[in-house]
């Protein structure tokens, strides 16, 4: 998911939107895709209709210059609109053949494919969904790489129907939830404003940013999971790999287990580990072998069916509590952790899949009926990308699983995926302190229905939303040594500042954890509107808030689990 689906926002979305608003300027509005005929595309919108050549395309894409049917369109569009065409026509990914077709017979890549098929598609209006994938996996094989124009010369068929009503539709709604999203960051800086930090307070935050003076060493173990409860939930058991990061110290210290996201690893957030063992916090990182970079890389190469299986849903949160109780027998026998933890102050932090894995351990249950609400037509329409990875966990057999663990006493969850996989009900179920971090560019787990919505529907006494805006769902994981070979690394993906983002979530964890899992109350001040106020920087804007209004943020209208057409 991290690759693809970013790449199809920067390359066919990018491409096929800025074909949409040119064409809307002929007051049919208009659009384009990844998927489009060898000779001829016609632009569709209610009885009206207009056909460009692919090779005009080709000439001005190529040349610059306008030919045959782009000469007429010209005298309808501005100059700048005819600009951005041509730059979306020439827009690149590199993907192998491989990876795309493993992706696309994936079970995302198919619910992406009926998508954009909706838009795109043959003349006869028959077989759409294979012919764009045809295309696209024979796209990433040309010598000039994937591209539309590649795209139109493999296209199967000798016409392509752009179903531009569909994609003015879309192109609305996406624009009505960019502004909607905008507008809840707006009001939530507005709450974040405050009186500054005291010049002690602020020295004392700006100091959080570098390491801390203990020692630390690094312990790395497999663990097997073959209890009970595993092979009652999942049938089967668990192997996985965690890294330990024991400060030197002669007392017990509290415990923080972080969990990754998708497509990451254990190396992923290995910094803020060391950033933590360096205060003095013992630090457990365990890598989940169901949803890791080795899972996409079985799929890219044919030997996996799916980016996560909905066991993960399962496996994750039981991977902590078998963790847990590992260190407990291993602080008994084994002399490298004995009376170095304290498990009466347990933490946790996840990152995406890694945020639900922390919010199902911090009490919060999986919500079958919010599935079912969220998981329906809905999926057809959403431009909530998580969505259909958490509805996934529609597969699992409905049942109580009891995935909480009574040893989180504190609990950070960034850019969670939460819409689908938790309701209300759930979310109210967590008594532990609890962190949510939301990015203001997210386009994978978007922060309004994702974070912002899920925040308003904690309970927790303690609980606080903090926004870094023009971050994205990749801002705060650092590259991995363990990146799969034949992966393609997509430059950019993190964003502007990445370093910055990961500065925020050093400091924001560290002050968070020592607050509620060593007692330091004082620490609380950091985490306010003033704290934020004093972290931030450009080019990503900090903000933090604890509660919001009795009529909340969220627009008028607003439907954050989807888009209705």
């Amino acid at each position: 998911m991290r690759s693809f689906y970013s790449t199809w926002s920067e390359g066919w979305v990018r491409w096929s939107l800025a074909a949409a608003f040119s064409l809307g300027s002929l007051g049919v509005g208009g659009g384009g895709g990844s998927a489009i005929a060898a000779d001829r595309i016609l632009f569709n919108y209610s009885i009206l209709g207009r056909s460009i050549s692919v090779r005009a395309l080709e000439t001005y894409a190529r040349d610059g210059v306008l030919t045959e049917d782009l000469v007429s369109y010209a005298r309808l569009v501005k100059p700048e609109q005819l600009a951005q065409l041509r730059e979306g026509l020439q827009q690149k990914v590199e993907l192998s053949p491989v990876a795309l077709s493993q992706f696309f017979y994936s079970p995302p890549g198919e619910l992406l494919l009926s998508r954009v098929s909706q838009l795109i598609q043959t003349g006869s209006r028959q077989g759409s969904f294979y012919a764009l994938r045809s295309a696209l996996v024979l796209a990433a094989s040309d010598p000039q790489g994937l591209t539309p124009l590649t795209i139109l010369r493999q296209y199967p068929t000798p016409d392509v129907v752009v179903n531009v009503e569909e994609i003015v539709g879309l192109v609305s709604a996406a624009n009505q939830f960019l502004k909607q999203g905008d507008t809840v960051t707006r009001q939530i800086q507005a709450l974040s404003k405050a009186a500054p930090l005291s010049d002690s307070d602020a020295k004392k935050l700006e100091q959080f940013k570098q390491p801390g003076v203990l020692k630390w060493n690094k312990i790395t173990l497999t663990l097997q999971d073959s209890t009970q409860k595993r092979l009652q939930y999942t049938a089967q058991s668990r192997q996985f790999v965690t890294d330990f990061y024991l400060p030197v110290t002669d007392s017990p210290q509290p415990l923080v287990v972080i969990s990754h996201g998708l497509n990451s690893d254990r190396e992923s957030y290995a910094y803020l580990a060391q950033h933590l063992a360096s205060y003095g916090f013992a630090v457990a990182v365990p890598e989940h072998p169901g949803s890791n970079k080795q899972q996409l890389q079985s799929l890219l190469e044919g030997r996996g069916r799916e980016v996560a299986a909905p066991l993960e849903f399962l496996d994750r949160p039981l991977d902590i509590q078998f963790l847990l109780d590992s260190l407990q027998s291993l602080s008994q026998a084994d002399a490298r952790f004995q009376g170095k933890i304290n498990f009466d102050e347990v933490g946790i932090i996840g990152q995406s899949f890694g945020g639900y894995t922390s919010l199902a351990g911090a009490g919060a249950p999986l919500s079958f009926n919010t599935l079912r609400q969220n998981c329906g037509q809905q999926l057809n329409t959403t431009l909530n990308i998580s969505l259909g990875l958490q509805c996934q966990a529609l597969r699992l057999p409905p049942a109580q699983y009891q995935l909480t663990d009574a040893r989180i006493k504190a609990a950070i969850a960034i850019n969670p995926i939460t819409s689908g996989v938790f309701g209300a009900d759930s979310l109210a179920q967590i008594k532990v302190p609890i962190m949510i971090v939301a990015g203001g560019r997210d386009i994978v787990a978007p922060a309004l229905p994702e974070q912002i919505q899920p925040f308003s529907q904690l309970k927790a006494l303690q609980r606080y939303l903090v926004l870094i805006e023009n971050s994205n769902h990749f801002s705060t994981i650092a590259p991995s040594s363990q990146a799969a070979e034949g992966l393609s690394q997509i430059k950019g993906l993190e964003g502007p500042s990445p370093e910055l983002a990961r500065s925020y979530v050093n400091v924001l964890s560290l002050v968070f954890m020592q607050a509620y899992l060593r007692g330091q109350q004082s620490n609380q001040v950091f985490l306010s509107p003033a704290g934020a106020e004093a972290l931030s920087r450009f080019p990503l804007p900090l903000s933090i808030i604890k509660s919001l209004p009795v009529n909340g943020l969220i627009p008028d209208g607003v439907k954050p689990e989807g888009i209705k057409k």
